[in-house]
């Protein structure tokens, strides 16, 4: 996740003047690979890799064409990878959107006395929402820049004019990224509300002028009204978004055969916006609890119908006081979630609800509620929409206080380093080895700029921990220096990620750009070591705030874990997710033992630091202890 500073505005969006994404060397990518999964595999598996790999890379080789196809592409294409990297990371995704892809932001928990609390409190946030985007569209948002390593880079504002003004499509064997800029359809101008599993139509501009708080009040609280109306209501369609995308694009094309449905559908994927008012879900809002309604509702039984997965943007506003957003990830990174959140939680703590003294418009048309015509094959779907993601998800929030960035600093050390170290050194604690691990860097430095990934389990890492266990026969000073290097290791491939020199981004153009030459699969991407190593059983981001607040999101794999962690002064938010269908993880042992482990590192660095230097190469650390970082799913 970035370290930003903010500067003064530049055209949102406007590439000019940062580079594109470089290309990077054949040989250095390929040395990276083997590097990166030399002490993941069995020996034998990895001597049957070498070759696959040397035979790719040979001079006049099929490596050596597809590099020079990628090169080509990278000179007519702004970001030679983005098109690949959407598709293969997001869109041919055929897993439901809950949990498995969208992440969410989990506000701090509210203290609604009544329904006109929880109304006003939405009323406001509507507001902000609008002024926020304002700002995007008036190009008056200001600019983010990165800090740390090259201080002062310029980074791609792309990623904001798709947070309001896109939709992804499901289609049967791959999404579609829909922006709703065109120059036949106006400009949206209504939000959805959900409420009760209703979908209503909210107009925010009536006869070209912004509705004010007071007038948003009042139609929510129409809105509220219409869905406590028994016999108007309609089957919670909402559900259908959170079915795997197959199987929703399939429920799609029978929804549309009819015309009110159409209508229907048109309007939600053209709103800016969902704001979903919640029914309290009669559970006790721990930070763990808040964080598992936000990614799933609760299912059919609570607030599971009241979303619509497709929209990048939903707020929820449960009348218990559970807030936060939900986020359709592929337009944007979790950097993007986190300004917009800030912006909205700093706009409604610094300007007072103006419900009191505004003036009202003397005629407010009502709100719409979205009709439905739903077959018997959709009636079928309803029902048998499984309880299968909510039982199976198992999270832990954890806020660790023995310290935070602060302590980590004081040794010179970079935190995000630091805590990747961290979750290595657990990973092999609770299962005895390391595994391939993705933590999201940001490339917004170059044009059209998305993520890379940063393969945290280095064999420095793997070093580090290992003599941590072997607690007995080796020194705190030996320890320290392995700590050291394992950090320096670290460091050293988040600045080639986000200088667009690390090896994933590469191999996928390499891959994909074979296939759409229509050429056999190169051996190297059908290797079973290549498998394992975009099989990703720890995934990683570091998600830092300014408010209180925390991200969350679930594992990319049956058998993995997430691991969102929020580094403040003085201790650090980590969220960890697993699946209860698998018998290999646990997120409750995995945060207990994260905790012992950080604690195990904070005793070294306090014995080890008297004991023994860094050495000059690991003196640098404390001017890359900002390097800029991508919170994503991640």
């Amino acid at each position: 996740m970035p370290v930003l500073k903010r500067e003064q505005a530049r055209d949102v969006g406007d590439p000019s003047g940062l580079p594109k994404l470089p290309v990077p060397p054949l040989q250095q990518t390929l040395d990276m690979y083997l590097k990166c999964m030399s002490h993941l595999i069995p020996e034998e598996q990895f001597k049957k890799t070498m070759p696959i790999v040397e035979k790719f890379g040979a001079p006049g080789g099929m490596g050596e064409f597809l590099q020079k196809k990628l090169l080509e592409r990278s000179e007519h294409k702004a970001n030679w990878v983005y098109d690949y990297w959407l598709e293969d990371m997001y869109l041919s995704n055929r897993l439901a959107l809950p949990v498995n892809s969208s992440p969410v932001m989990v506000f701090p928990k509210q203290n609604f006395r009544s329904q006109s609390d929880t109304l006003r409190f939405a009323a406001h946030l509507i507001s902000g929402v609008l002024e926020y985007k304002s700002l995007i569209d008036g190009r008056a948002l200001p600019v983010d820049y990165a800090r740390g390593q090259l201080a002062g880079t310029p980074l791609c504002m792309d990623q904001y004019n798709k947070v309001f003004n896109s939709y992804r499509l499901p289609g049967p064997k791959i999404d579609t990224l829909v922006a709703q800029k065109s120059t036949v359809m106006p400009e949206p101008e209504h939000i959805i509300v959900a409420c009760k599993n209703q979908f209503f139509v909210l107009d925010v501009v009536i006869n070209f002028r912004r509705l004010n708080e007071k007038d948003l009040y009042t139609q929510l609280e129409r809105i509220r009204k219409m869905a406590d109306i028994e016999e108007e209501c309609l089957p919670p369609i909402g559900l259908l978004t959170s079915d795997g995308r197959t199987q929703w694009a399939e429920a799609r094309s029978v929804l549309i055969k009819d015309s009110t449905n159409r209508d229907s559908l048109d309007m939600i994927e053209r709103c800016l916006c969902l704001v979903c008012l919640d029914e309290p879900s009669g559970t006790e809002l721990t930070d763990t609890n808040r964080a598992l309604l936000m990614l799933h509702g609760g299912g059919t039984d609570k607030n599971g119908g009241n979303r619509w997965y497709d929209k990048p943007m939903q707020f929820v506003i449960g009348a218990d006081g559970c807030c936060g957003v939900v986020c359709e990830h592929s337009p944007f990174e979790g950097i993007v979630l986190v300004q917009c959140s800030e912006y909205l939680l700093r706009y409604m703590r610094g300007s007072p609800s103006k419900l009191a003294r505004a003036a009202s418009m003397s005629e407010l048309p009502a709100p719409r509620r979205l009709r439905w015509k739903c077959s018997p094959d959709i009636q079928t779907v309803l029902t048998v929409n499984s309880h299968r993601l909510v039982k199976n998800l198992d999270m832990n929030v954890n806020k660790f206080t023995g310290y935070g960035k602060e302590f980590i600093k004081k040794q010179k050390m970079s935190p995000d380093a630091y805590i990747q170290v961290a979750l290595q050194f657990t990973f092999y604690r609770c299962h005895g080895r390391l595994v391939p691990t993705y933590e999201s860097a940001s490339i917004r430095r170059f044009q059209e700029g998305r993520v890379d990934n940063i393969r945290s389990s280095t064999p420095e890492a793997l070093a580090f921990v290992k003599a941590m266990a072997n607690s007995s026969k080796i020194t705190d000073a030996e320890k320290m220096e392995l700590l050291w290097t394992a950090i320096k290791a670290q460091t050293n491939y988040t600045i080639l990620a986000i200088t667009g020199m690390a090896i994933d981004n590469h191999l996928l153009g390499l891959r994909e750009i074979a296939k759409e030459l229509k050429l056999e699969k190169p051996e190297l991407f059908s290797d079973t070591t290549y498998a394992t190593s975009i099989h990703f059983i720890l995934s990683t981001s570091q998600v830092p705030t300014t408010e209180e607040m925390f991200c969350c999101y679930g594992p990319v794999v049956p058998n993995g874990y997430g691991a969102c962690y929020n580094p403040q002064t003085d201790h650090i938010i980590f969220c960890v997710s697993s699946f209860r269908e698998s018998a290999e993880t646990s997120s409750d042992l995995f945060v207990k033992t994260l905790e012992g482990c950080l604690k195990e590192m904070q005793d070294l660095c306090i014995k080890g630091n008297t004991e023994a230097k860094p050495t000059d190469s690991t003196e640098k650390m404390d001017g890359n202890a900002k390097v800029m970082k991508n919170g994503s799913k991640s």
